[in-house]
């Protein structure tokens, strides 16, 4: 039995082991029809055609985790941003981790998916908001099929949230090989403003396989900030696929640092209802061996006077590759519409490769959109001069790659991520630099 025959014949028994009223039931059986009808995707589809799932499909990956396995604080908080405070929701093998998160109802909700999809209080939001951004694909309806955890964040009108929250899914290798689907939905209500850190961590070297979507919707005026961290082992893969609803006045901006993984594909993509709308993508990816790392993102301006910028950094090295599919879709009546979309990469290997696809689908006439790529290597002229100044060539080649990629770091808003960004960075490229950029 393949892992697509094997995910069919286990919806029956998941929707009866979970409590659901019948409204999400309905939109699971119908996601379950789609991924069965659609199965996995393949190099066939457009969206695919440089990636490849065949090799980590082969796995007997464990639909549902059998075993509980309690991990201590001290065993996870280098994986953490510990020296701020943080709301936390943490999860380890797909299960909710309460002695390890912090979470809240104080004026807000910060909490679980789970008691948002069985809990009657909540149903007013679920109806108004699940599955209402996500797109009807594949993988995407897998998850959508089994829901049943994630985090669940709710912030009513005007709340300036005081800290960070971070999400955090940690494998502990209990199974040879495991499958999980966190789905994650966040609503953040009008003049609010919200920061999230998410990462994805395996704690063994056994497979990984995360397919991982989050619907995030920010109201009239909302800000929100979205950082996601990837920095897993070589036999974790992640497919990320993150919905962005956008109302009038809003602001947007995701960043996604990309420095681990076996695969890692992030689907991202921003829709934008209501004018005077700002949408900010920015990513660093820094990979070696034979990692592959695809970036898939969209931006649909739908009415006038918005802005997008999108801005995705990459450095390979060795055999990896590296995949760039980024999309601005401008309609006809998005007038005034200012985007912008620029991928360079830099391939520090003879073997390794990036292929990159920046695109521009513009239906309005009074619009200022701009895009490019570039695929190069170091200055050689930089190189030297520094060289010349008595900065060894090590460290002059993780300087010029740092300074590659600072134009991204500048707008990350919360220093202790900042810093802890520098520090992947330094140690990805393998050397000890005494500052932060």
């Amino acid at each position: 039995m393949d892992l697509k025959e094997k995910l069919v014949s286990s919806f029956l028994a998941f929707e009866n082991q979970v409590d659901v009223e019948a409204y999400v039931h309905g939109i699971r059986t119908e996601a379950i029809k789609t991924f069965e009808t659609n199965g996995f995707p393949s190099k066939k589809d457009e969206a695919w055609k440089y990636t490849s799932l065949n090799k980590i499909l082969k796995q007997d990956y464990s639909v549902f985790p059998k075993h509980e396995n309690d991990i201590e604080y001290r065993d996870v908080k280098k994986y953490l941003i510990h020296d701020i405070d943080t709301y936390k929701i943490i999860f380890i093998d797909g299960k909710y981790s309460s002695h390890l998160s912090e979470t809240t109802h104080d004026g807000m909700d910060i909490c679980l998916m789970s008691a948002a999809l069985s809990k009657p209080k909540y149903r007013l939001v679920i109806e108004n908001y699940f599955n209402n951004v996500a797109t009807k694909d594949s993988l995407t309806s897998l998850n959508t099929a089994f829901s049943s955890e994630g985090a669940f964040i709710h912030i009513p009108k005007n709340k300036l949230v005081s800290k960070p929250i971070q999400i955090v899914h940690f494998s502990t290798g209990n199974e040879s090989a495991v499958l999980l689907q966190p789905r994650n939905l966040i609503v953040v209500d009008e003049n609010s403003h919200l920061q999230i850190i998410e990462r994805h961590q395996s704690l063994t070297d056994n497979p990984v396989l995360t397919n991982s979507v989050t619907e995030i919707f920010a109201n009239k005026r909302a800000i929100v900030d979205y950082y996601k961290v990837q920095n897993d082992n070589e036999n974790a893969s992640l497919i990320d696929s993150t919905f962005i609803k956008q109302r009038q006045e809003s602001h947007v901006s995701a960043h996604t640092f990309t420095f681990g993984g076996n695969l890692t594909r992030n689907n991202l993509n921003f829709y934008q209802h209501g004018e005077r709308i700002d949408s900010t993508l920015k990513g660093i990816t820094i990979i070696g061996d034979k990692q592959h790392v695809d970036h898939n993102t969209l931006v649909h301006h739908i009415e006038p006077n918005c802005e997008s910028h999108q801005d995705y950094k990459g450095i390979f090295g060795d055999s990896s590759t590296g995949v760039f599919n980024g999309k601005v879709l401008v309609d006809k009546e998005a007038q005034k519409t200012n985007a912008f979309q620029a991928n360079n990469n830099i391939l520090i290997s003879d073997k390794s490769s990036i292929n990159t696809k920046p695109q521009l689908e513009i239906f309005a006439d009074d619009v200022k959109c701009s895009h490019g790529c570039t695929i190069g290597q170091l200055d050689d002229d930089a190189l030297f001069y520094m060289k010349t100044r008595g900065i060894p060539e090590k460290e002059a080649k993780a300087l010029l790659m740092y300074a590659f990629a600072n134009n991204v770091l500048e707008s990350v808003k919360i220093p202790e991520l900042k810093a802890r960004i520098n520090k992947l960075i330094a140690n990805k490229l393998g050397v000890d630099i005494g500052f932060n950029l």
